[in-house]
């Protein structure tokens, strides 16, 4: 799909990953509608990549604000090509810990933003996506998952933030067969340890010993960049398609 003049949906787009792919799409070209739960963020670190970008706060977990950023995208810029879900957060706990269980509250906030919000997204894009003209391959859309090295490597704590991320991994398929009728493409990105939020978190020799011991070459973090990199690239390779991409320096 050629990027300029594509209308993108991103989702957690007030930092990190979200951040660093609505730079790299406006950059490109594209007109994006960038959605984060924290609208602070998207007014400081969105608004002033210019006239191209509309921003909206939205809880990807909630059905309605949700559709209305959808319709919102449609109705500023005439259409929708592209959803990137990157809203996500990490809910930290063991299954037990000194004789207290996981929250179930916490499981269940963990599931309803990074599993049930990227479905959310994926199934109002999509019916936007449909709406479209098709191009010369009979493309209508495309959309990009965040998924996670933790979805096969979870370390201790990760049992909530794990899950969603195979869940993720585990609908790509099914999805991109469904949406395969459509011309609405679906792939998505396990990164590995990046420099984002969630990973300035780690105490620095919890993530120096990361870096040292399990990432392959080069040895650093990830940087938000590259994510953003590869986001465009799935938009542009009309043949990337129902497959999740491991963007880990050789992680292990």
């Amino acid at each position: 799909m050629d990027i300029q003049n594509v209308v993108a949906l991103v989702t957690g787009a007030g930092s990190g990953l979200g951040l660093a792919t609505c730079q790299a799409l406006v950059k490109a070209g594209a007109k994006v509608m960038a959605v984060d739960v924290d609208e602070e963020r998207l007014v400081n670190s969105v608004l002033p990549l210019g006239p191209n970008v509309r921003i909206q706060r939205v809880d990807v977990s909630n059905d309605a604000e949700v559709k209305a950023a959808v319709d919102f995208a449609v109705q500023a810029f005439g259409s929708l090509q592209v959803a990137v879900n990157c809203a996500g957060i990490l809910g930290p706990c063991k299954t037990l810990s000194k004789g207290e269980l996981f929250p179930l509250s916490l499981w269940n906030q963990v599931i309803a933003v990074n599993l049930t919000g990227t479905f959310n997204v994926i199934r109002h894009a999509s019916l936007a996506m449909s709406r479209n003209t098709a191009n010369d391959d009979g493309e209508r859309g495309v959309i990009v998952n965040t998924s996670s090295g933790a979805a096969w490597q979870g370390q201790m704590g990760q049992a909530a933030y794990s899950a969603t991320k195979a869940g993720v991994m585990g609908l790509t398929l099914p999805v991109s067969r469904d949406l395969a009728q459509h011309g609405v493409r679906v792939v998505s990105i396990a990164p590995g340890l990046f420099e984002t939020g969630m990973s300035a978190g780690m105490p620095p020799k919890v993530s120096q010993g990361l870096i040292d011991h399990s990432i392959l070459f080069p040895h650093r973090m990830g940087r938000p960049q590259e994510f953003a990199s590869l986001v465009q690239h799935i938009v542009e390779n009309a043949y990337f398609n129902a497959t999740t991409i491991s963007l880990d320096a050789g992680t292990r």
